[in-house]
């Protein structure tokens, strides 16, 4: 995998909001390179992305999970994307959004030859819950490779967050498409670099179509 040291400049950071698509049927044209996030709406996820791109409001950041309910994409040059899906689980949600969400995120990946990996982000302390678990076997379906980011990790000692690691990658193993997770602090951004370059990897991976 290609690295970016810290003395280089965060290729993320040209990030720019792109478009939204509330359907299927608005994505944008399927070619070039794109990576998606995904998570929980209580994740951490818009904090996540900011902190990767190294922008402070590219992602907006609700006190309301759920609040986001489209597909966002962001261009960091013409053949290159991030996308942020809606987040999943919130309790407060109505059947038919929860069921919404639940089926447009896989058919999201099904749809999309362009799409190189995806990142699952996960509260460290409630890490792998069922609708995770869903979305895993979904992109395990497709052979979509997925990086797990276990988000809030300054929320933990060091040796509860060690801890805390080892178990979810114990109950990630038997997935063959999920990569060892990584730890992230959006309050300091300690583990971003780690993920920045998993991303950017993704994003060399263009067909040319």
């Amino acid at each position: 995998m290609s690295s970016m040291s810290d003395s280089f400049p965060n290729p993320l950071q040209a990030a720019r909001f792109w478009r939204a698509a509330a359907a299927l049927a608005h994505l944008p044209p399927d070619e070039g390179a794109e990576v998606a996030f995904a998570g929980r709406s209580n994740a951490g996820k818009s904090s996540a992305l900011n902190t990767l791109t190294g922008q402070r409001a590219l992602a907006r950041v609700s006190k309301t999970p759920g609040r986001t309910q489209e597909l966002l994409f962001f261009s960091i040059d013409e053949r290159r994307r991030l996308v942020d899906l809606p987040g999943y689980g919130y309790a407060a949600a109505s059947a038919a959004q929860r069921r919404d969400w639940g089926e447009v995120i896989p058919a999201y990946f099904a749809s999309r030859r362009c799409l190189r990996g995806l990142l699952l982000f996960m509260d460290v302390r409630h890490s792998l819950q069922v609708a995770d678990r869903q979305l895993l076997e979904a992109a395990a379906r497709l052979s979509l490779p997925v990086q797990p980011v276990l988000t809030k990790a300054d929320k933990l000692a060091r040796g509860a967050l060690l801890t805390a690691m080892r178990e979810a990658q114990a109950r990630l193993a038997d997935m063959a498409v999920v990569l060892p997770p990584l730890a992230l602090s959006s309050l300091s951004g300690a583990g971003a670099q780690a993920i920045r370059d998993r991303v950017w990897d993704w994003l060399q991976h263009d067909d040319g179509g």
